[in-house]
């Protein structure tokens, strides 16, 4: 009786009552679950010189982060994980205007940490794979671990493209799954078909720069990479380096 009641007192004090604050921490930890299991799906295939995974892998691991993440926190935050979702809610004005930074600000924040729990995870892995030295090109590169970088024959412009044309194809596919007004998807079900939607857009528009489909997913990590010693080379458009992990 003793312990139900502490630990009942307990739940008490720790109660988060703030809306705000309780959707912050669902969509900073949605977002964490989405690029973790996602970045460690590309460390897990090119640290492994890909005998442990591959480009269908990675698609799939990436899918299904997304569904592991709307499951998290569906529910409390909507489970964003997306600043490009965040901005279609807000031009759909079904999320309200004042709430967008603060959600894109958690959901890069998430990003960066996410990207730094994967380090530590891969730590030996990337070291030794990288024989000691963290680069951004080359055969033994690992900074397509942790962001997306274009193939050698994408132009500035084409890439520019390939992430509009992607991305618009996830937000209204998204869009579409929503309206409670077109072919109902079965309830409980739709984090499923959304992952099933960002599986099939990765294994069809990925080759060009690594399908990312996310601004958080990007900038998180390569902020990270940046401070963690890869360097400021993680922000240019190098030719020739391979691609990294996708996500939605």
């Amino acid at each position: 009786m003793g312990t139900t009641s502490l630990l009942t007192r307990a739940r008490g004090l720790l109660r988060i009552r703030n809306q705000l604050v309780r959707e912050c921490l669902a969509e900073l930890l949605s977002t964490f679950m989405l690029i973790i299991i996602t970045l460690s799906s590309a460390a897990q295939k090119i640290t492994s010189f890909q005998t442990r995974g591959n480009f269908l892998s990675s698609d799939l691991a990436g899918a299904l982060a997304v569904m592991v993440g709307i499951y998290t926190a569906g529910g409390i935050s909507g489970a964003h994980m997306n600043p490009a979702f965040s901005f279609a809610m807000c031009l759909m004005e079904q999320f309200p205007w004042w709430k967008f930074p603060i959600f894109v600000f958690v959901q890069i924040l998430a990003s960066f940490i996410s990207a730094g729990a994967v380090y530590f995870l891969y730590y030996d892995a990337i070291w030794h794979y990288s024989n000691g030295t963290l680069t951004v090109s080359g055969p033994r590169e690992t900074a397509s671990i942790f962001a997306t970088y274009p193939a050698d024959y994408v132009s500035i412009a084409n890439g520019f493209l390939d992430q509009v044309i992607g991305t618009g194809v996830l937000m209204v596919g998204i869009m579409g799954i929503m309206d409670t007004r077109n072919k109902a998807v079965p309830k409980g079900l739709e984090p499923v078909v959304v992952a099933l939607l960002v599986l099939s857009i990765e294994s069809s528009m990925g080759s060009n720069c690594g399908c990312p489909l996310n601004p958080a997913r990007d900038i998180g990590p390569r902020l990270f990479t940046y401070v963690a010693g890869w360097g400021p080379e993680v922000f240019r458009w190098v030719e020739g380096r391979g691609r990294g992990g996708m996500a939605g």
